[in-house]
């Protein structure tokens, strides 16, 4: 069903996670901190990885900034502080998800099981060449490419779903809840900030100045839209 790294310093909660896991018939390595997991992303391909933040010698954020400089794998954060700059320095390096310590195991294996469906319907769809082009935004669909005024755009899976789900629909308005729905393909069950987290990163990556934004804007009290 897939490969999962858990990347944890405390054995006891690794212990949890990997029980779960393999009851719902994952295949489990661990590791006690960051530099152990891409030790491990070097020697093998993985399905996803459950990164805790606080870890001796390499911690969690260092750790997801290494791993989305090299790999594609869906990342879900693991965090004892509830704060949302926690949450979102977490997602601000390519985390996919945030879970909150202490967790429902059930809750992070309901994530985990989203976050394999997306990558699954992500590779084995047959996406034509499309390309989308405003102003100076460029967006290939089928090769995953995002250039802004010439130069290439490094986006997160998710970040690239939301851009184009923006992009394909000019002018439209979606609340972050409808883009939740649409790029997460769940229902919203809790209040966060995940999608403003994901659009705010969008914009440090695309435009001239986040605090001005040409391409993403935001419709008080609505939610988001671009415009040709």
């Amino acid at each position: 069903m897939g490969v999962i790294l858990v990347v944890d310093d405390d054995s006891e909660i690794r212990d949890v996670i990997h029980v779960y896991l393999r009851n719902e018939g994952y295949s489990v390595i661990e590791a006690k901190d960051g530099a152990e997991a891409l030790d491990v992303l070097s020697q093998r391909e993985l399905d996803l990885v459950i990164l805790d933040v606080m870890m001796p010698r390499m911690d969690g954020i260092k750790a997801c900034m290494h791993i989305r400089e090299r790999y594609d794998v869906p990342i879900i954060m693991l965090s004892a502080k509830e704060g949302d700059i926690d949450k979102i320095m977490g997602l601000s390096t390519g985390a996919d998800d945030y879970v909150t310590k202490p967790f429902n195991p059930m809750e992070l294996i309901a994530r985990v099981k989203a976050q394999l469906r997306r990558q699954k319907i992500l590779a084995g769809k047959d996406v034509p060449h499309t390309q989308i082009t405003i102003r100076e935004l460029v967006i290939d669909i089928a090769k995953h490419f995002v250039s802004i005024r010439g130069q290439e755009v490094m986006l997160t899976p998710l970040e690239f779903l939301i851009l184009n789900l923006l992009a394909a629909n000019p002018g439209q308005v979606f609340s972050a809840d409808t883009i939740y729905e649409s790029v997460w393909k769940e229902r919203v069950g809790y209040s966060d900030n995940t999608v403003m987290v994901h659009i705010r990163n969008l914009r440090e990556k695309l435009e001239l100045n986040p605090k001005k934004p040409e391409y993403i804007k935001t419709v008080w009290g609505v939610g988001y839209k671009m415009d040709k």
